[in-house]
Order: C-alpha cells, then structure tokens, then sequence
C-alpha cells in the first residue's frame, strides 16, 4: 500500500557528503527540502579515510567554501591534524589536507543539516523515483515503505550503495559501506527509466587497534607547526589555529609482505575474476600495487588515527580484498603491526554508477527534465568531489524551479569546473579521482585564491551572506592597494638595504628598483623586504600571502590568463541544441556520432570529446559562420 506523505521542493537521496552539500545549499536558498538516508547514522560518514582535502582535493574543498558549502567549515571544527602537502613546490600544487576526527565529524555535520530551516530529514530507503508517462520529467519519489513524495526536482546522491556489494577473499554480500544497507531496488528503477548504469568497484584498508602496534618501530608524521584552515571564515579563529593535534606514523611494507601477497595472489578477486566493476587507477589496492611494481622493494604505509576517543588506526596505503587470514599475514609482516589484530578487515566494494556523459553540465540528467545526479554515483571517486558535486547540483536544482537558467564554473575558473567538465564531456570508465595535473590554468586556479576567484558568484547566487560578502571585499581592496603601492614604493641601495641582501643570499643592488621587481626574485618575500619599509601598512597574513604571490608570479599569471582568454573564444560560440550534426558535412563519422549523443553547449566544449579532432572542430567553426551569414 502507498500513501501521500508529502510535498516538496526538492528531494535529495543519500546523506554522503555530496547529499549534506546538497541539502544545504538547497535549503539555504528558500526551497523546501528533503534528505532521505538510509541509515541516520551514516550520515556524512567517512568509511574510507577519515580524512578531507589532500592534492587537488584540498583545491576543491577551498572552492565549495568560498561558495558558500560546509564541507571546509565541518573540517575545520573536527580535525585532529593540519598539513600543507607540497610545500616544497610552488603554490598552484600546495594543498591543505586534514585528518579529521570520524565521529565528531559526523555529528557536527548531523548537527547542522538537523538545524537547517527547511530541511526535514528522513531515515528511509528510497525504492523508486516516479516519472511523468512519457518518463521525461522527475515529479516524485517513494520509500520501501510505501511513502510518497512529490517534488519538482530530485538530486540522487546515493554514493557506493546502489546494489553494493562487499568482497572479501571467496566470501561476497549484499551490503553498503560499513555494513550498512545497501540500495537493491533503485538501480532496477534507475535502469527502468532509462538511466545507463556501469559498474565500479573501491576498496578500503583494515582498522588496527593502536595497542597492538610497535609504534616506536615507526617513523613519527607531526602536523604543520602553523596550522592552516579550509574556512576562509575562520581564519582568525584562535582556538582552531593553537589547537593541540595528534600524530600520524609511517612504516613500509617489506619483501616478507610481497611474498606473502605474491604466493596468495589466486585468492585475490582482483585476480581471480570474482570483482567485475572497474577499480580507482590512482588508489589501487596493495595486491595491485605489489604485482604492478615488481622493482619495488617496500610501499609506503601511513598509519593514521580515527579519531581522538578510539584506539582504531586506519591503514592508508594497504587496501585489499584478499581473505581475512592472509591479511592478518599481510598486515603482521609490516614493521610495527607484528601483533596487529584487525579491527575491521579490509575490503572491496562495488557498486552501480551512471554514465556521466548522460548528465548536462547543471548535472541534470539530459532525458529526464528536474532529475540531477551527483557524487559517486557520477563515476568520481573521493568525499570532496563528491561534496562539489553535491553543491552544484543543489545550486542549479534550486535555479530550475526559479527557472532562472544553470550555474556553471567553467575550466578556467576553478577545479569545480575541471571536475564536472570532465565527467560530463570526457566521461569517466574508472572512478575519477581530481589531480592538479588534470587543470591547464592551475597558476591561476590556486587553493589560495579559492575566494578571490568564486566568492562573488557564491554572493550572488545567495550562499554567502551580506557581512561575510562585506569583508571579502575589503580584503580584495587591501590586496589590490598594496599591490599597487609596491609597484610605487622605491627601494634605494645603501648599507641596510644590502646587508639584507646579504644575509638573504640575493646580490646587492646599486641603483634604485621597484619594491615589486625585488619580491620577484625567488629568496626575497614580502615579510623580510618590508622590513625596509617603515611605512608599511598592518595586514594580515591571508592579504599579504597574495600580495607576495600576484607580485612574484605576474609574468607567468598574465601569460596564463592570455590562455584562458583564447579558451573562453571557443567557450562563447554556443551550439545549439537542435544541431543535426549527421548533416554536417566534413565531420568523420566517429564526431558525427560523439557530438548526437553528447550534444555540446560550446565549440570548447565539443573540442574536449573523446573522438574529435582539431579539424572537426575546424569544420564546426565554418559552420557556424555560415549560419552566422545566412
């Protein structure tokens, strides 16, 4: 039996960090909104590492917050270590990563989706989402239960667990991260509306108790003595910035490990043809690793905390889905868990996903009108492209009901739009996981100046409020002003002057330079050449981080932003969507065939499909200029 439970604007399904994001930000900008979630328990749970940012990803979570998400905020309130990765290299590659404490951030976030205005959470397993007749248009969904929903836009957000299924050695189950339920019945309904599903598998180490570790048989991993935030919100907050944090530990496997796993490897469902989805490439399993690099003689294993009130460790770096008992071997060949007994076993998981490139760049589904997907259920891998992906999902969800167009970031203009361009135009056959590599303009596209660049459209879309809007540009003022200042203020040459220079290793000068000409050289920053400057203003070290950086890198950022302006040329020349591209006459047969089915917005865009060619795009571009004349 079915009933009528209610009306909404919006319902999101799954409450994974994609579904949080979504819910907020459809929350936050005045639609009434559901979350439904299988088990309330899970709700932003963190059943890989529990941890947020890291390469590129720490990018994507600066962008969500200069936007208006939470992701960054919820890190901040819960982390248990602080680390700038790549320090050593220049800033388009630093990157922020937080190991965060797994139960307190699953309350704080529970704690804020629970005290959001118009949003109502649901403990429930969502079977269906209900169609018009002609199956073109979302307009409801239903529970197990028999509850129905109507709603003018639905958000699937349903992670790892459409027909999840966890793999351990011989032995497999129905089951979702953790082993918690997973979704059997909405992969048939997804399938059953037309939406094309693919298989993919992740996997995740064991948990080890931390007292049956040798830990001084490890080497010691401390967080950065200055501690760094996500939240540009909360860079003054003191009690976060002095906040004592935990240590982390790094130990390696060893030949004894690789034998171990070498000599069982038939047992392996990697191998022996019993896992059929399709594996992250840049996260693989310790058994792939060991049978991919063979001339390697150790791995890299971290050790790190769960949290500050339990003993488990997580064991990055040795995923697997061998057979419990060789992973006890595994595990007890390693320097420093020659006791371990496992907490949790490690384990693979596979689960269904859609085609991305079915999706619009709004991440609507392009046949099924108010239907949006976001997450892993997109073919991305990782919480923060999941947390992305949720955010723009709920922006342009609540967009469509206003009927006010789409919101979206292109390449140039964040990681975001790297991230979802990549999906929806390339489409994924892997879980795609974000890599600075994968963004051309990453000197501009710099966690750093993550609110610089997006800030305003966070403002404008409604996700950032007055005050905060307020700040941000008096920041961008004082940025601006001493950037202009510097590149008026003389530096002239005497004993002081060069005594510095001295002492920095720079070559002392003889006539008089531009303050900014002398930060350009690599062993001079802003902090030791104000030292000369007895007029200079009291700013902050978040103003003056970008001061340093504009004035340091101005060649190399005016040259990229040359590029980006090329790229947003082929960007502007829309392409219609009523294009019959099979008449186009100059196109091989393969761009024919990619451009029907994906329907590009842009010749920039078309030119990123898998299968066109530099002169197809030629061809399209004297097309439209004889539509231009007609």
């Amino acid at each position: 039996m079915s009933y009528n439970a209610g009306e909404y604007d919006v319902v999101v399904i799954g409450g994974g960090h994609a579904g949080c994001e979504a819910a907020l930000a459809t929350s936050r900008l005045g639609k009434k909104t559901a979350m439904f979630i299988i088990n309330m328990d899970t709700l932003a749970n963190m059943p890989c590492n529990p941890s947020i940012g890291g390469t590129s990803k720490g990018h994507l979570v600066k962008e969500l917050d200069a936007l208006g998400g939470e992701m960054g905020k919820n890190a901040d309130k819960t982390f248990i270590q602080s680390k700038m990765l790549n320090k050593s290299k220049g800033p388009a590659v630093h990157s922020l990563r937080m190991q965060s404490d797994r139960k307190k951030y699953h309350i704080e976030m529970k704690k804020t989706l629970e005290n959001q205005a118009n949003l109502d959470i649901y403990q429930a397993e969502i079977v269906e989402i209900i169609t018009n007749d002609k199956k073109d248009k979302a307009i409801g969904v239903k529970t197990m239960i028999g509850a129905i929903y109507n709603t003018k836009t639905i958000i699937v957000a349903t992670g790892t667990y459409l027909k999840g299924k966890i793999i351990i050695g011989e032995i497999s189950y129905e089951s979702g991260p953790d082993g918690v339920f997973p979704a059997n019945d909405l992969s048939q309904n997804l399938i059953d509306i037309g939406v094309e599903l693919r298989r993919f598998k992740t996997g995740t180490p064991s948990r080890i108790n931390i007292n049956r570790m040798d830990l001084s048989k490890m080497e010691i991993q401390k967080g950065d003595n200055e501690i760094s935030l996500f939240s540009y919100e909360n860079v003054n907050n003191i009690d976060m910035i002095n906040k004592n944090q935990v240590n982390c530990y790094l130990t390696y496997t060893n030949e004894n490990t690789h034998k171990i796993i070498l000599d069982n490897i038939h047992r392996s469902p990697l191998y022996s043809g019993q896992i059929e989805g399709i594996g992250p490439r840049y996260c693989p399993s310790i058994e792939d690793k060991v049978v991919r690099f063979r001339d390697r003689d150790r791995h890299q294993i971290f050790i790190e905390p769960l949290g500050e009130d339990t003993s488990e460790m997580y064991i990055q770096g040795m995923s697997s889905s061998m057979p419990e008992e060789i992973q006890i071997a595994m595990y007890r060949s390693v320097q420093g868990l020659e006791n371990a007994t496992l907490m949790r076993p490690a384990y693979a998981i596979e689960y269904d996903a859609i085609d991305s490139i079915n999706l619009n760049l709004n991440l609507e589904y392009k046949s099924i009108e108010g239907l949006f997907f976001a997450g892993q259920v997109n073919g991305s891998s990782g919480y923060e492209e999941a947390a992305v992906q949720g955010l723009m999902a709920g922006i342009n969800a609540s967009l469509k009901i206003d009927n006010k167009g789409s919101f979206v970031i292109d390449r140039s203009e964040g990681y975001i739009g790297v991230l979802i361009d990549d999906l929806v135009t390339k489409g994924t056959n892997e879980p795609y996981r974000m890599m600075t590599s994968r963004a051309e303009y990453r000197l501009t596209l710099r966690q750093d100046n993550a609110d610089l660049r997006l800030r305003e459209k966070g403002y404008n879309i409604g996700l950032i409020s007055q005050k905060i809007y307020n700040k941000f540009k008096i920041k961008r003022e004082m940025i601006e002003c001493e950037i202009e200042r510097l590149k008026k203020l003389n530096i002239y040459p005497n004993e002081e002057t060069n005594e510095l220079f001295r002492k920095l290793g720079s070559s002392e000068i003889d006539v008089c330079h531009r303050a900014s000409d002398l930060i350009k050289r690599s062993e001079i920053s802003y902090d030791n050449l104000m030292a000369l400057d007895k007029e200079k203003p009291n700013l902050s070290k978040d103003v003056t981080e970008q001061v340093e950086i504009h004035l340091k890198y101005e060649g190399y950022i005016k040259l990229q932003f040359s590029q980006i302006e090329e790229f947003k040329k082929l960007e502007n020349k829309k392409l219609s969507q009523d294009i019959n591209y099979s008449k186009i006459k100059g196109l091989c047969l393969e761009a024919r065939q990619k451009l029907d089915k994906q329907k590009p917005l842009s010749v920039g865009q078309a030119s990123r499909i898998s299968g066109v060619s530099p002169a197809d795009i030629s061809v399209l571009l004297i097309y439209l200029s004889q539509i231009k004349r007609r």
